[in-house]
């Protein structure tokens, strides 16, 4: 057997039934004993690696696709699950076991056929890529929003919330057409993981190209475009309480309505019926075809649908719906202390600003905003459209603990040029260019030095588009 290394994406396969190869840039062998249909599903899929992100295209049945995701991002997975294991652990004194049986039980005859068979198939590329992990460990990560964040109540109280997003069109952009901007706002050492950007072409149903989180079916940061011309994201609505066991969780709803909904009011659909609760969020969507774009308000038990061909919608964490925010959510409308309140009174300015010339550049540059509308001058925080609540000591309401390690790590923007030339815009280590030396926080930040090993540099990279043509593997 002989060692192929991988730089960047996959150059080749060699086709044999054993071989030895590196895993894409992870610097360990890994043993492979891979079938003839093995191979050739592998034929079908390729990575590669570019300014922080792992591009992966993956393509087929739903066992061969999970197969394909397992294999090649079998070390990154691994390390999510490891990580997530000993994060959650020190936060609840609850061991993996704990929560892998919870979401069995919990997710027990919720999950589709084919959406079991995908994970099934990652779990299996994964062990064929020698790295374990059973099946319950799989569907726990899958769920795990739905299990720390609202099953478990205390995690949801510690996880806080984050985003900041909009989405735009008509008289609002230069052209008339779409735009839509999101960052990512999380734990830096859980979120180091959602550094992916996945290309499915299912068997059945619409191709997806979104952002995803180690071994998610979905996105879970909700970054996404589809065949059928819809874009997608979202903002978390915070301090929401409500949760139903005996619904749908989220993973699968998400999925569902990026592979099967072919227009703005079919993807609501899915996303509504038998909601959970789990994964509260303001949902912006836009449809390429028609330039509309709409916002989901989704609660437990109240929800809305607003649309526009005309306007904006922007995400900040906070509610518009007077229901979920009164009923269903503990958090200040008006308290501009806040980073909910703050942010969503900047995406105004901003918007007022740049009316009738908002465009992708213009989004990368709200994206990396500084500005405290609290404060009345640049100060990088949990306040600020690009946040950064390491530099917070404590003393803004939504920030938590102080100096948190957690805030913006990257952004991602498409316009329906891009969305229709089958493109998104991406950029990993914040929104900005201000980025995350690990080592250099915890010697100043030492109550968290129980991190040590976990939490990683997340260096600002530039913007990139993907997929990269140029990066492509030689066929």
């Amino acid at each position: 057997m002989k060692g192929t290394k991988m730089k960047g994406y996959l150059r080749g396969l060699v086709w044999s039934v054993c071989i030895i190869f590196f895993i894409s840039g992870c610097g360990t062998t890994a043993r492979v004993d891979n079938t003839l249909q093995e191979e050739e599903w592998l034929a079908k899929a390729y990575r590669y690696d570019k300014n922080g992100w792992i591009y992966l295209h993956i393509e087929g049945e739903p066992f061969e696709r999970g197969f394909q995701r397992g294999y090649l991002t079998a070390n990154e997975i691994d390390e999510c699950l490891k990580t997530t294991a000993y994060v959650e652990e020190f936060k609840t004194a609850k061991e993996l076991g704990f929560f892998t049986k919870a979401a069995a039980k919990l997710f027990k005859g919720k999950v589709p056929k084919e959406y079991v068979e995908e994970m099934k198939g990652m779990v299996r590329g994964m062990q064929k890529a020698g790295k374990e992990i059973t099946y319950e460990q799989m569907l726990f990560m899958n769920g795990a929003i739905d299990v720390l964040w609202y099953w478990w109540p205390e995690e949801k109280e510690s996880m806080g919330t984050g985003c900041s997003a909009f989405i735009a069109t008509g008289d609002v952009t230069a052209d008339g057409g779409i735009v839509m901007a999101h960052n990512t706002w999380s734990s830096y050492v859980d979120a180091q993981f959602c550094n992916i950007i996945v290309d499915i072409v299912p068997e059945n149903g619409r191709r997806i190209l979104m952002q995803s989180w180690g071994p998610l079916i979905y996105s879970g940061t909700d970054f996404f475009i589809t065949s059928a011309g819809l874009v997608g994201t979202e903002t978390t609505i915070g301090d929401f309480s409500g949760f139903n066991k005996k619904g749908t969780p989220v993973f699968v709803r998400a999925r569902k309505a990026m592979q099967y909904a072919n227009n703005i009011d079919e993807w609501a659909e899915i996303m509504i019926k038998n909601n959970s609760g789990a994964y509260a969020n303001s949902w912006l969507l836009g449809d390429i075809k028609s330039n509309e774009i709409a916002r989901l308000e989704l609660g437990l038990k109240h929800h809305s649908l607003e649309k526009s061909t005309d306007g904006y919608f922007a995400g900040s964490n906070i509610t518009d719906n007077i229901k979920i925010l009164r009923e269903e959510s503990n958090v200040s409308y008006g308290d501009v202390r806040r980073g909910s309140v703050a942010r969503r009174e900047r995406w105004k300015q901003l918007m007022k600003k740049h009316h009738g010339r908002v465009n992708a550049e213009i989004a990368k540059q709200m994206l990396a905003d500084h500005y405290d509308v609290y404060l009345g001058k640049e100060n990088p925080s949990s306040r600020t459209i690009c946040g950064h609540s390491e530099l917070d000591d404590g003393s803004i309401p939504t920030s938590g603990s102080a100096y948190r390690p957690s805030g913006a790590l990257d952004g991602k923007v498409v316009d329906s040029k891009m969305a229709k030339d089958w493109k998104i815009m991406a950029k990993w280590g914040s929104s900005c260019d201000i980025g995350f030396d690990s080592q250099k926080f915890l010697e100043r930040r030492t109550q968290y030095d129980w991190l040590e090993g976990y939490l990683k540099d997340l260096p600002a990279r530039p913007w990139t588009v993907f997929p990269c043509t140029a990066a492509r593997p030689i066929k």
